[in-house]
């Protein structure tokens, strides 16, 4: 796993906006670009946009642009419904897909309140607000997800795969490596550091990885990752899903996320005498992720779908453990590499690419940073399979397990201070809301396999 070497505080980000604003007008000019779209996502992670022109750009910069924030999932009441969308003009770049005949280019927004507060329900303002709890500590949050998606024939049902491959294969005339292969130029186009991509175990599963950088940037490029796969899919006549579980008998999707906290240019979860290379810091940081899983498990794992994906026997993570090298669990070590403690970290397994990346990001920092300021104390890592042992011994061992449904990740979440403080308590409330009702619509339904399974017997 690679370092981005131009991951930012937010302080250092701010402090360059004056320049980052220059250089954005300045790209505008010399690549004659005639419309920016400004991006940002509702609650769930749903990217939204909407259009200006060149002309409006450097007033946009400076000023924002308002928009009725009343239609957007999870966002303003009617009454309150004004609100504006702020560029960041770090996040300037052109959209290598809509060619140079009329140029476009796209920035990410925050969301404010018209007078210029930050909007409590932005997605991204929650994750800055915990990237300044953790700057106030002297710590920069560094994350590297792994996104799998599936590649399919078209959105029909049920889903007809382009390959027989699985883990690592390279199949002849396989029309995903191509698929892959323009995907990571359109990303390195946009300025998005790749670190590998390749075939995953699943037929027509695939993951393009990301180099590790600061947490805003990483959710900003997961955000157009996501976008990028989808588009280049659709120019070759395929369709690309980011489903958590798509197939019932294959493995699912996950977004494995690697991530540490680093003090100025030093690892913060290193330490050179400890027999698992890990710091105070970087247990304490871990421990506070086990403690709170549950909790955050509606956050990082939030469709109906994504329960489908944690289940034994298909490689996703159910129990709640930690290991130096057993990826059934849910926190894996890493081994160090002598003369490379900058690449220390701990690997989050059970997040699903589906998730809204800053709300994913922003739980996992605050479930870390609470072990960090409670100190509280890791348990030994656990040497045996999870999977293989019985629930005697995993009682024994005190391993848990994650939330089994949509359903069971709603309680633990309705109960978690830690949740509810990181997200705000209408946030907090809002999610749990929309998420009962999608709970609600799916055990309404009757599905084939009941009706395959009880129908002649009962």
């Amino acid at each position: 796993m690679s370092i981005n070497e131009h991951g930012c505080t937010l302080g250092e980000r701010e402090a360059k906006r004056e320049q980052a604003t220059a250089d954005a007008l300045e790209q505008a000019r010399e690549h004659k670009v005639k419309f920016v779209r400004l991006w940002f996502t509702d609650v769930l992670g749903v990217l939204k946009s909407f259009a200006i022109t060149a002309e409006k750009l450097e007033d946009a910069l400076e000023n924002g642009r308002g928009f009725d924030g009343s239609s957007i999932q999870g966002f303003a009441r009617i009454d309150e419904s004004d609100m504006m969308a702020m560029p960041d003009p770090n996040t300037f770049t052109m959209l290598p897909w809509r060619g140079t005949e009329h140029p476009v280019a796209r920035m990410i927004c925050d969301v404010q309140h018209p007078d210029g507060r930050p909007y409590e329900f932005d997605p991204r303002n929650v994750l800055k607000r915990q990237l300044m709890r953790a700057e106030g500590k002297g710590f920069t949050y560094y994350v590297g997800p792994e996104l799998e998606y599936f590649y399919f024939q078209d959105k029909s049902a049920p889903p007809v795969t382009l390959d027989d491959g699985g883990y690592f294969d390279l199949t002849p005339l396989d029309v995903a490596a191509d698929l892959r292969r323009d995907t990571v130029m359109t990303l390195q186009e946009m300025g998005i550091s790749v670190d590998y991509s390749h075939h995953e175990v699943a037929p027509s599963q695939h993951e393009i990885d990301l180099d590790y950088t600061d947490a805003l940037t990483m959710a900003d490029n997961a955000m157009t990752y996501r976008l990028v796969v989808k588009e280049v899919a659709m120019r070759h006549n395929v369709h690309a899903t980011f489903m958590p579980k798509p197939i019932a008998s294959e493995n699912g999707s996950g977004m494995h996320v690697h991530q540490s906290l680093f003090s100025d240019d030093s690892n913060a979860f290193f330490d050179a005498d400890d027999e698992y290379g890990l710091s105070t810091t970087g247990k304490q940081f871990t421990a506070g992720l086990l403690a709170h899983a549950r909790e955050i498990t509606l956050i990082t794992n939030q469709w109906v779908n994504s329960y489908k994906r944690l289940v034994p026997g298909y490689e996703a993570p159910v129990y709640i453990s930690w290991a130096l090298r057993n990826r059934s669990d849910l926190i894996r070590i890493p081994g160090y590499q002598p003369g490379n403690e900058k690449a220390t970290r701990l690997e989050y397994r059970s997040p699903d690419p589906a998730c809204n990346p800053y709300l994913a990001f922003g739980v996992m920092l605050a479930a870390g940073l609470e072990g960090i300021e409670n100190e509280y104390e890791l348990r030994p890592p656990v040497e045996e399979n999870c999977y293989e042992m019985g629930a005697e011994r995993r009682r024994e061992l005190g391993i848990g397990a994650l939330p089994g449904s949509l359903s069971e990740a709603i309680t633990e979440m309705e109960g978690s201070e830690v949740v509810r403080r990181t997200l705000g308590d209408e946030l907090h409330e809002k999610i749990l809301e929309n998420k009962r009702i999608e709970w609600d619509r799916y055990r309404s339904q009757v599905t084939s396999w009941e009706l395959e399974e009880y129908l002649p017997v009962l």
